[in-house]
């Protein structure tokens, strides 16, 4: 269901009710604001972010492709990139 600010406004216990069944898009300028969830979808939601710091998550990415980037990084210091030396055969107009 979608709804103005304003009749969200006028009619917020209606809609809360509402949202119990389905989210309810509340639209500014005619474009989607904001959301009205119920309190079980709402801590569903929140139960799928991760709670982890970035520095956390920078951990396990190192631990989980460390190896493979150091290899890409040797490939790279001793073969070069793939395209260095390429030149356009085309020739300019």
């Amino acid at each position: 269901m979608r709804v103005t600010a304003t009749e969200a406004k006028n009619q917020f216990g209606s809609l809360c009710a509402r949202a119990k069944t389905a989210p309810v898009i509340v639209e500014k300028g005619g474009k989607p604001d904001s959301v009205i969830l119920s309190y079980e979808e709402f801590c569903a939601l929140q139960s799928t972010r991760t709670s982890q710091t970035m520095a956390q998550r920078k951990r396990v990415f190192n631990e989980t492709y460390g190896e493979w980037i150091d290899a890409q990084n040797e490939h790279f210091e001793k073969h070069g990139l793939w395209c260095d030396g390429l030149v356009s055969w085309m020739e300019p107009a």
